[in-house]
């Protein structure tokens, strides 16, 4: 299985790229963690922003896999526990085919694309912002295979 991180946001700071990196390359073959960027939607001072979000679900949704799992990740979906998400990561596993997580821009995910999703996810009841919701997938999707694995990483 392949899980696909499919986020709104080119041009990351160091920190982002190495955060990431760092723990998708400990995802085991069998379940890799696999990064697309999207560009984000044009902003400016005449822009319409509900446009740039229409244009970013647009390129989101032609970035999924066939036959993927989709999982929105959003501010009003449900907030799992470690042991939650572990039990849903081994889920995921079981069906076998790929998961594609949808991370927005800075106003959100598109209408289109939290309506194409299996489920919403929420990582917080905090704003996190965008670059840092890659570091915290990554590690927390690497918790939680560490949990079922029976490695040591997670302690409760």
């Amino acid at each position: 299985m392949n899980i696909h991180l499919i986020a709104v946001g080119t041009r990351m700071p160091a920190w982002v790229t190495q955060g990431y990196e760092e723990y998708s390359k400990r995802m085991p073959r069998e379940c890799s963690l696999k990064l697309v960027e999207i560009a984000p939607g044009h902003r400016g001072k005449n822009a319409s922003i509900e446009k740039a979000i229409e244009d970013e679900g647009k390129r989101m949704l032609a970035a999924i896999p066939k036959g993927a799992n989709v999982i929105a990740l959003d501010e009003k979906g449900k907030s799992w526990s470690t042991m939650q998400l572990s039990k849903q990561l081994d889920g995921w596993l079981q069906q076998g085919g790929d998961t594609a997580l949808l991370v927005g821009g800075p106003d959100g995910l598109s209408a289109s694309c939290r309506a194409s999703a299996r489920t919403s996810w929420s990582l917080s009841a905090l704003t996190l912002p965008h670059p840092l919701v890659r570091v915290l997938l990554a590690e927390q999707l690497y918790r939680a295979l560490s949990v079922l694995n029976g490695h040591p990483y997670h302690r409760e």
